[in-house]
């Protein structure tokens, strides 16, 4: 069980408002169409599918858009099926990023995100330099408010999930990869129904920023590279200290 900080909750609440942006559904639509394209249209046989249906689901998001981006998954809209692509990336303060792209066009892809990173104190870096310091993993959240901590921990062990920690706001339970689904449908059968079940990259280790200025820095880079129309994920490894949090630009 670890503990969470004033940025984790900020980091959270920033991410319901982008929520709000309408940029969700296309981000949900990738993410559904990449794993059709993958493993196939069939949820049962494609965990990924299964997950990304589930979290679209969770977002209200409407079933003709989830047809329409299997279908297009298994190119039975015609037209070009896009493809993924994990970047690698320095930040100011020597923090490291992962962003993960749904592009019809990696050569514009990379050429765009290297025109960010450099105007905003960040570099792209040689791959496998960043990508080591992070894990993929299952990520389900459930509101804080549905149990205290050592209920979390007792119902964590239960349904096989491998941590569960607070960020303020939800219980974040993380499990791997293969046990993403098995562990949801675990808090479901005990009536427990998750806000969110997706696959998340989560650093090793992570770097406490003091430094209001850096800080600052950082989070623009993080907005700016969220906000970039093929961006699906940005993962970093910072943390922000509680002396400066509320104090964010």
């Amino acid at each position: 069980m670890a503990g969470h900080n004033k940025w984790s909750k900020i980091k959270r609440l920033k991410a319901v408002v982008d929520s709000k942006r309408g940029a969700v559904f296309s981000k949900f639509s990738k993410e559904i169409t990449i794993a059709t394209k993958l493993g196939g249209t069939n949820p049962d046989m494609n965990p990924r599918l299964r997950s990304a249906i589930l979290a679209a689901k969770a977002q209200n998001m409407p079933n003709d858009n989830i047809d329409r981006a299997i279908k297009k998954g298994c190119g039975d809209l015609g037209g070009a099926i896009p493809d993924e692509a994990l970047y690698e990336a320095y930040g100011p303060g020597g923090t490291a990023f992962l962003i993960e792209v749904v592009t019809d066009n990696r050569n514009r892809a990379a050429a765009d995100l290297r025109v960010l990173l450099n105007k905003n104190h960040g570099t792209f870096a040689d791959s496998g330099s960043v990508s080591y310091q992070f894990q993929r993993k299952g990520e389900i959240l459930l509101p804080e408010s549905t149990f205290d901590e050592d209920t979390a921990t007792e119902v964590a062990l239960e349904c096989g999930a491998d941590d569960v920690t607070s960020d303020g706001s939800d219980w974040i339970f993380y499990t791997a990869v293969e046990n993403l689904f098995l562990v949801g449908t675990s808090l479901k059968d005990k009536g427990h129904e998750p806000r969110s079940q997706v696959l998340v990259y989560v650093a090793d280790n992570n770097l406490l920023l003091t430094d209001i200025e850096i800080a600052n820095q950082v989070v623009h880079l993080h907005e700016v590279l969220s906000e970039y129309d093929d961006t699906q994920n940005v993962y970093s490894n910072f943390d922000i200290s509680d002396d400066i949090a509320d104090n964010l630009g």
